[in-house]
């Protein structure tokens, strides 16, 4: 977390977990910075580069030194969950957008994720499913794996939502500096867990319906990551049972 004050902050914090993305970064950083440039609104881009054994950090630095917003960082031990961790208690934005960088959704979307268009929110996270969503090119297998694996953490953790897995995510301030803060899981279950809790916490979740395009490119192991997510989501439960979310100053475990 962070001191800042009010005024020195900026209106938006865009966190890219990067393994390996020296491929993909530029074009990515690249899309962002014309996006940017449209808007009246401050921001940051951090760029957490996360176990690479490529040109990743490097990449972000030089950007750093053209687009004096980005700011790199480097998790050195592998897990999406502790990239993003890392970027979201780093961060200084009055709102806190979590990014693929191989931007599956356009960058120009994230208007949707933010004030005037969505108001008074804590979490807001984008669906892949149901009204006004649309994917394109993307496998039938893949869609259906995906929708099996919808059913399990339905089933075992959270009901509520169609789409937890998708890689964009917006939080205010205040949420990212909450949930963050008691986020244990460093794998791909950690979208689960930081709902999975923020429900428990009644914040204001809302879902942003997206256009998303299917990335022939995808650094996702169907079968290998279904698994992970699995024994993540019971890690989840237990550790809502031992009371391991609770904020330090709740003085007890989590009811």
């Amino acid at each position: 977390m962070n001191d800042l004050n009010a005024k020195d902050r900026p209106w938006l914090s865009i966190i890219l977990p990067a393994h390996n993305e020296q491929q993909r970064l530029p074009l990515c950083l690249e899309q962002i910075d014309a996006f940017l440039k449209t808007q009246s609104f401050t921001a940051e881009v951090l760029v957490v580069e996360n176990g690479s054994q490529d040109r990743t950090y490097d990449i972000a630095q030089d950007y750093a030194t053209r687009m004096s917003y980005i700011r790199p960082m480097s998790v050195t031990t592998r897990g999406k969950g502790l990239a993003v961790r890392a970027g979201m208690l780093a961060a200084h934005g009055e709102y806190r957008f979590m990014c693929d960088v191989d931007l599956s959704m356009p960058i120009e979307s994230i208007l949707d994720f933010l004030p005037p268009r969505l108001n008074g929110f804590d979490v807001a996270i984008a669906t892949r499913e149901g009204p006004g969503a649309k994917r394109v090119n993307e496998p039938e297998y893949r869609h259906m794996i995906g929708r099996i694996n919808n059913l399990i953490i339905k089933f075992m953790a959270v009901s509520e939502f169609e789409d937890t897995q998708c890689g964009f995510k917006m939080f205010s301030r205040a949420a990212a500096e909450d949930l963050f803060t008691v986020q244990r899981t460093t794998g791909i279950g950690f979208d689960v867990e930081l709902i999975y809790i923020a429900l428990r916490r009644k914040y204001d979740i809302r879902e942003v319906p997206i256009t998303w395009y299917a990335n022939t490119d995808s650094k996702i192991r169907v079968v290998q990551d279904s698994l992970k997510m699995l024994r993540e989501i019971w890690d989840i439960r237990q550790n809502w049972k031992k009371g391991n979310y609770a904020r330090p100053s709740d003085g007890q475990p989590n009811a």
